[in-house]
């Protein structure tokens, strides 16, 4: 067997999230190839806001997705990045300069509200482009589409006219799911007014489905006018179905806030005569107070926060674990992110094929691991940068050289990265926490009794054998420990200032033995 066909055989039986997904569309098209083809994912971008971290997730776990199709099947994939770009404003954000602007233009499709940057032709065509460069800077494989320039070429006109068709069949879905006022005024159809140029929200007449003409009132005078070509837009769920129908959607996911909009929109797709995507609801992060994370509340954790204290990947490895669990975004998660992503990789290269697809860095890197060792772990780096206090990069390699033989920038470049990402977390988030307490009668003897054994190794011992004398003296009775992790937490309180920290004979090895006892000698003269 081939590498691919081994590969092939493993993918199919494989219980990872990804496999199981691209499963479903093996499903789809059991005879080969559609028509078109190939098999089209889509992610769906409103452009009224900046692209932040829940784009990011979406477009990365589709793309996982993507990447396991194609270890399943030969047959060619296409993934659209879609903007929503032809939506009425609804409301000026709280982010974007000239406010008072912007709130003049409401209502108006997005591609016809004035860029309040002062940049671009459009404030979509601003997002639009944010969304471009943030989807390149990551590397995603995408095709941008634009809903106003299909609209507008009359990409969309062929299965517009079958909503037109199907229109009562299209109310006949959605009424039920409306309050009563909102019946009273809904359409499938939203007509652009040829006065203001406000995306309308009014009730439509069809006249003509196969020549795309409505019949609505605006501004108290009855209006017949083509739907086709740009002259109107749809509600949403019935423009998601649209763009399905249209485009040939395959496949999409949806946060779980989504769920009623995925089940009218596929009931609209087939009643338009088309098969909805496959796809699966993804749980929404949370902040760490247990709340739904929102752009406007400013809670949780940004993309750029994220990526200041951590690597790409551990986002990546973060936002591929557990898509169906509620999982809280906050400073504090990032630092485990970075060590289990590591721990992942370096299991990664002894495993048997069957276990590599379940690795997660499997998915984050699409098989195509880099080469690379990290020497130390990302908390370990975390607590010699606690105790260095202000340190500069070159300090924090001056301690590893101690620690690590062949420590350098050019021999550890992802480790030189982490040095970074490590002084950037402690200045901004352990820093201002950090408190040492001093030890108790018991506590202090403890330390006492670790700063002599310590004197007496050499300045080479090993970070085995310091772990070794750590374990006696919490194990000695004569200290009185219920348990060796209150040892630990003691050493960590009182040296490192800190509820949690490293394996201390792999610290106290970094960190240098003589340094070490002037820790523990602040301590005790706390």
């Amino acid at each position: 067997m081939t590498a691919t066909d081994i590969l092939r055989t493993a993918a199919l039986a494989a219980k990872a999230w990804p496999y199981e997904e691209a499963r479903k569309l093996l499903k789809r098209y059991p005879n080969g190839a559609p028509d078109k083809g190939h098999i089209l994912f889509e992610t769906g971008y409103g452009p009224s806001g900046l692209p932040h971290i829940g784009t990011f997730n979406e477009v990365l776990r589709t793309t996982m997705v993507r990447n396991a199709y194609h270890a399943l099947s030969d047959i060619p994939t296409r993934l659209v990045a879609f903007s929503d770009d032809m939506d009425g404003l609804r409301k000026v954000p709280d982010n974007v300069p000239n406010q008072a602007m912007l709130t003049e233009h409401l209502g108006k499709p997005l591609t016809q509200v004035p860029d309040p940057f002062g940049k671009f032709e459009s404030f979509a065509h601003h997002n639009n482009a944010m969304l471009r460069e943030f989807l390149d800077r990551f590397g995603f494989d995408y095709e941008f589409v634009s809903a106003t320039e299909r609209y507008q070429a009359g990409a969309f006109d062929d299965t517009l006219r079958q909503v037109l068709r199907c229109n009562q069949a299209i109310l006949d879905i959605m009424l039920p799911t409306l309050r009563k006022e909102r019946q009273a005024t809904y359409s499938p159809v939203l007509p652009i007014s040829p006065k203001s140029g406000i995306v309308l929200q009014v009730p439509v007449e069809v006249i003509d489905a196969e020549a795309g003409l409505i019949r609505f009132e605006d501004e108290g005078e009855m209006i017949e006018q083509s739907i086709l070509s740009g002259g109107a837009k749809l509600q949403w769920k019935v423009d998601w179905a649209m763009r399905w129908v249209a485009l040939g959607v395959d496949y999409e996911m949806a946060g779980k806030d989504l769920i009623d909009s995925v089940t009218q929109s596929s009931k609209i797709c087939r009643a338009l005569g088309a098969r909805p995507p496959e796809g699966f609801n993804y749980e929404m992060f949370l902040d760490e107070k247990g709340e739904k994370i929102s752009k406007s509340k400013g809670n949780g954790l940004s993309l750029e926060q994220w990526l200041t204290y951590g690597p790409q990947e551990s986002l990546a490895f973060y936002a591929y674990r557990e898509p169906k669990k509620a999982k809280q975004l906050h400073m504090g998660v990032i630092p485990r992110a970075v060590d289990e992503y590591w721990q992942f990789r370096v299991n990664y290269p002894n495993q048997a094929i069957e276990q590599q697809l379940g690795n997660p860095v499997h998915h984050v890197h699409d098989g195509k691991l880099p080469e690379g060792r990290l020497p130390v772990t990302f908390g370990l780096l975390l607590n010699l940068v606690g105790v260095m206090g202000d340190a500069s990069r070159d300090q924090v390699w001056g301690y590893l050289t101690n620690y690590v033989a062949d420590a350098s920038p050019d021999t550890y470049p992802e480790l030189d990265a982490l040095i970074g990402h490590a002084l950037a977390y402690h200045r901004d988030f352990v820093a201002p926490t950090l408190q040492r307490r001093a030890p108790d009668a018991s506590e202090a003897a403890a330390l006492r009794r670790l700063d002599a054994e310590l004197a007496a190794l050499s300045a080479d011992a090993s970070a085995e054998d310091i772990q070794n004398i750590v374990y006696a003296i919490g194990k000695d009775e004569a200290f009185g420990f219920a348990e060796l992790r209150d040892w630990f937490k003691a050493l960590y309180q009182t040296l490192l200032g800190a509820d949690q920290g490293p394996r201390m004979g792999s610290f106290i090895a970094l960190y240098g033995i003589d340094n070490s006892r002037k820790l523990i000698a602040q301590a005790l003269a706390a």
